[in-house]
């Protein structure tokens, strides 16, 4: 998923954009207002994440430029403007949602994924996959293990999805990259086992029998 992230405070940018990043998301970043438009003219992307103020066109002047082309991609306002009136003017010129600076970043990515779930340039949903007590829900970014849910990032979503869907099979490392990260600069093989811990965590909690096996000197296997 494409988020492009529009904000001229380069100590905001730079860590909110490497979080993405590791979050699994595709970012472009620009720091002014005109080449934020450009790219949101140009660009497919799934979320438009702007600052108010900016130099040159604001970020209000951008969505109501997006919304004129009846582009329906969420955009979600970042910004210090939090009177009412404030809020309104946004609302009214077509964000979707609203967050005052400062903010906790657990909460920003919770809205990111919940306006990712609204963006019209998402595929379809596929049905949810699962394997013996294990299910996970693609579109929602969330998995269950003895019926306890576990919420996943981009970069695990995939990663679990596609284990499930090659379950009892080992996976080299090359077919992981080639499933995983597609045609992007393949990582390290030291990156996909950080990636596979992340998620071993989240889907083996304590109490639940281990369902991602390492095959040494070959790669991993979901289930028996």
């Amino acid at each position: 998923m494409r988020i492009l992230l529009v904000d001229d405070e380069v100590e905001l940018t730079d860590p909110l954009s490497r979080l993405l990043t590791r979050e699994g998301y595709a970012v472009d970043v620009a720091t002014e207002g005109e080449a934020g438009c450009t790219l949101a003219s140009q660009g497919s992307y799934d979320l438009l994440i702007l600052d108010w103020m900016l130099p040159g066109l604001s970020g209000l002047e951008i969505c109501r430029q997006v919304r004129s082309r009846q582009d329906s991609t969420p955009v979600l306002f970042l910004t210090a403007k939090d009177t009412l009136n404030d809020r309104v003017d946004g609302l009214d010129a077509g964000a979707d949602d609203y967050l005052v600076k400062p903010f906790e970043l657990r909460e920003l990515l919770a809205r990111v994924r919940a306006l990712l779930r609204r963006s019209p340039n998402l595929e379809p949903s596929s049905p949810r996959l699962a394997y013996d007590d294990l299910t996970l829900d693609e579109t929602n970014q969330l998995a269950h293990r003895q019926g306890q849910p576990a919420e996943l990032s981009e970069k695990e979503t995939r990663l679990l999805a596609y284990l499930l869907r090659h379950a009892h099979q080992v996976l080299t490392h090359e077919q992981i990259y080639q499933g995983v990260w597609g045609d992007q600069e393949a990582p390290s093989s030291n990156v996909v086992a950080a990636q596979m811990r992340l998620l071993r965590r989240k889907i083996e909690p304590k109490g639940t029998l281990p369902i991602i096996h390492t095959v040494y000197g070959k790669g991993y296997r979901l289930g028996s």
